[in-house]
């Protein structure tokens, strides 16, 4: 009994006299916040967007389109939204950003901010600089922080738009995993319009890993849909499915035209993530390196290997 309670005291701290381990000159342990939030509201000033929309023309479209061969579609959707909205993608690439960013009319341009990670572009203070003054970056946390959500709230309530990855990160396979809801409980609770972005070759041209885009200008096809507009009663799980089923329809029409990718989102034949008949994660059942060889398949090529038939 006697060994026993003295484990029980050493457990708690105590030593077999009751009296504390610890020194009383230590000073108490306390954990340290990690506090990513980088200041960005100065790349939102008049001076910022200036400089930004003349780096964005001068070197990084530039730069992207010399790269890559893009092309652009949709654009008509966008021609009579006003006030602030959400633009949601899918995301496959670091080259997604850039993409959407200078395929965008200036008008939208530059009143858009994008939400990026705070645990990656967020924790260097020169990749933090960096973004913010080519894309007006704000730090969107993970895994759940109050105080970095409500920055993309007061930045609506701003009139400023924003391009969001409900994904959370870039895809592993270059297909597209299930939206968080977070987005979602955004575009409901401030009632915005949500335009969704779907981007196809993005993963092939400058895969996960990859700090520069592959050889040979491949081609990437960027397509932007009718905005969705929250109905009146619609709670956030109902739009986000519907988030990503417009998304995955608008991946579709690459490969079908708009009238056969909506024949298939109706009969439940598009990967859409998270489905009562799909597989984890939403993507066809098919071996890992099966769906990279898919995702890595040159748009350009006519004879439309498929490793599945949707």
């Amino acid at each position: 009994m006697g060994i026993r309670n003295e484990l029980k005291l050493l457990r708690h701290g105590r030593d077999w006299r009751g009296r504390s381990t610890v020194p009383r000159s230590a000073d108490p342990y306390v954990v340290d916040e990690d506090d990513r939030e980088f200041p960005t509201s100065w790349a939102r000033t008049t001076a910022g967007i200036v400089a930004r929309a003349a780096l964005q023309r001068g070197v990084l479209k530039p730069v992207a389109w010399s790269q890559t061969r893009p092309v652009v579609s949709g654009l008509e959707y966008l021609e009579n939204l006003r006030g602030p909205v959400v633009f949601v993608a899918n995301h496959s690439s670091h080259l997604d950003t850039p993409l959407i960013v200078c395929s965008l009319p200036r008008r939208i341009a530059d009143k858009l901010a994008v939400g990026a990670a705070a645990d990656y572009f967020f924790d260097a203070r020169w990749r933090a600089v960096t973004s913010a003054l080519f894309l007006n970056t704000f730090p969107v946390e993970r895994h759940g922080n109050r105080r970095l959500r409500s920055l993309a709230i007061e930045l609506l309530d701003d009139g400023w738009s924003l391009l969001l990855f409900p994904e959370g990160t870039r895809s592993e396979d270059g297909w597209m995993n299930a939206f968080k809801p977070g987005t979602a409980q955004l575009c409901v609770s401030r009632g915005v319009p949500v335009v969704p972005v779907a981007l196809r070759g993005a993963y092939a041209a400058m895969p996960r890993g990859r700090n520069w885009p592959v050889p040979g200008r491949p081609k990437v096809a960027v397509r932007y849909g009718r905005p969705l507009l929250p109905k009146e009663g619609e709670g956030f799980r109902e739009l986000r499915e519907r988030m990503m089923h417009s998304v995955a329809r608008l991946s579709a029409e690459e490969d079908l035209d708009w009238y056969r990718a909506l024949r298939a989102d109706a009969e439940d034949r598009l990967p859409v993530p998270a489905r009562r008949n799909s597989q984890a994660q939403g993507v066809p059942p098919a071996s890992s390196w099966r769906r990279v060889w898919e995702s890595t398949r040159p748009l350009d090529d006519d004879r439309r290997r498929r490793v599945w038939t949707w």
